[in-house]
């Protein structure tokens, strides 16, 4: 979702790239924010390529897999920029474009969705506008290229329908902390989208794992086997791809899926741990769904429908944080009721965080939580852990305007938070509460923020899973006077206006 880190100036100098790109002749909005996103990969190329010859330089070593070498140096955006627009142009056309089809080398699943990468900018004009604008962006810093991107397709129309747009970075990374990946996990995102869910996962690992992935198989892993992520979108493929190579993965397994038509024999039980957002605004037709599915639940819908697949995918012990529409916790048809049951008695049920309804705007209002789960095939859930999440550190309406300052974003925030601030960022009290929930969170008052809830009580309310349910409210005590003394004061008010009315009555006369 659109964050803080989009300024007033860097929305109008994407607005004014945009606005280049048609009045150049690109009407068609995918079109255009590919060919930008193509550019800025491009750009960055040349800047991890400048790190690696930093570190080069420092340790007096060899560059370590150098993106560029001496043939292709003129390749490079810091070289290419450099040159006469008509020259620019036809470097870019007709050397740089099939360079990058098969960058990664020609096996690679990389260059497998790049090999219908294309240049479709129409002018060297045009091209020279984009280079000099992209040329003032921090696309270096943070994840500034995420989120203007972000910021790209908040500008079409049906970004919200389509559901392609990003799940907050501070929610993904939340969920990531609560399932703690670790170097051995092999992590699936059945609909990937741009990739978000897959990078913040391989972040967390590289930062928590540092030591262990030097070692010569774990890496080998990282790069080649760790990661999944399916789409049915061939631009977000070619994204996902290019957002996984830039964070350093070098061969993720992103490939053409369409996750619920297509049977998932050869896909059962492989993954450990499962993190998604998958679209949830629609039905689907049961002569397209994969019949393996529906044998487990009888539905049209597709967030129903999801969380089957994420059972079919899981490995016995294999977890998920997922999140789902709040229909999934109260609805009352049988494919609803019965899918709940499923979690609650035949895996474990670890925990439902409750999200506010404008986590996802300005694309949509829609009311969600984060499911985590652990597949058991054998039952497990004593109990669920609840959190009602108020606040994410940004306000909650359409300009989603942050109420913190960086340093105290995010599930790991820089400065520790007092009080007042966890009231505008419940995200680090989650992850610390997660880290209790079999200790001291279970005599938490269910008036509490979170509390535990037993699996009888759930049994109990034909498994509904919605917080409100469960949850209880505080009322203050009130004193009460004794009713002797309240009528007594009735009688002396009624004294009072008989005794006014007579004085009344004698002055008028």
């Amino acid at each position: 979702m659109l964050r803080s880190v989009i300024t007033g100036e860097l929305r109008s100098k994407i607005d004014k790239l945009w606005d280049a790109f048609w009045s150049g002749g690109i009407s068609n909005p995918m079109e255009v924010i590919e060919q930008i996103t193509y550019l800025m990969f491009i750009k960055r190329l040349d800047g991890i390529q400048t790190s690696k010859e930093r570190r080069a330089n420092l340790t007096g070593e060899p560059i370590e897999n150098p993106i560029y070498t001496a043939d292709t140096r003129d390749l490079r955006w810091s070289v290419f920029t450099e040159k006469q627009p008509d020259q620019m142009y036809k470097t870019v056309a007709d050397r740089v474009f099939p360079w990058l089809r098969e960058l990664g080398g020609k096996e690679s699943t990389y260059s497998h969705h790049m090999k219908d990468a294309r240049f479709t900018i129409p002018t060297p004009n045009l091209l020279t506008k984009a280079v000099d604008i992209l040329a003032e962006l921090p696309l270096d810093q943070g994840d500034v290229k995420g989120d203007l991107y972000e910021y790209m397709l908040s500008k079409i129309a049906t970004a919200g329908q389509n559901g392609q747009f990003r799940t907050p970075r501070h929610i993904i990374q939340l969920m990531v902390e609560m399932m703690n990946p670790s170097p051995g996990d092999e992590i699936c995102d059945p609909a990937c989208g741009t990739a978000g869910f897959l990078v913040a996962g391989a972040e967390y690992v590289q930062r928590e794992h540092s030591e262990t992935l030097l070692e010569r198989n774990q890496q080998r892993h990282f790069h080649n086997s760790m990661f999944h992520g399916f789409d049915f979108d061939s631009t977000m493929l070619r994204i996902a791809s290019m957002n996984m190579l830039l964070h350093e993965v070098e061969q993720p397994d992103i490939r053409y899926r369409d996750s619920l038509a297509q049977n998932v024999a050869d896909e059962t039980e492989r993954y450990s741990l499962i993190l998604a957002n998958p679209p949830f605004a629609g039905s689907l037709d049961f002569e397209t769904t994969a019949e393996d599915l529906l044998q487990v639940v009888k539905t049209k819908k597709t967030e129903l429908l999801f969380l089957v697949l994420f059972l079919r995918l899981l490995k016995p012990g294999g977890r998920a944080a997922v999140i789902v529409p709040d229909g999934v916790l109260f609805g009352s048809t049988k494919a609803h009721v019965g899918l709940r049951k499923i979690l609650v008695e035949d895996h474990k049920l670890d925990a439902i965080v409750k999200l506010p309804s404008g986590v996802f705007r300005p694309y949509a209002g829609v009311s969600t939580a984060i499911l985590c789960f652990t597949k058991t095939s054998a039952g497990g859930t004593d109990n669920v852990w609840f959190y009602d999440l108020t606040a994410d550190g940004y306000s909650l309406d359409d300009k989603r305007t942050p109420l913190l300052p960086e340093e105290k974003q995010g599930p790991r925030p820089k400065v520790a938070l007092n009080e007042a601030d966890h009231e505008m960022n419940n995200l680090p009290d989650i992850l610390a509460r997660w880290g209790r929930r079999d200790g001291s969170e279970q005599e938490r008052p269910r008036t509490a923020q979170s509390f535990i809830v037993p699996k009888a009580d759930i049994v109990a309310q034909n498994y509904d899973l919605s917080l409100n349910r469960y949850k209880e409210v505080l009322h203050e005590e009130v004193t009460h006077r004794p009713p002797l003394d309240i009528i007594a004061d009735i009688e002396n008010i009624e004294s009072e206006i008989q005794s006014g009315l007579s004085i009344l009555k004698a002055g008028l006369k």
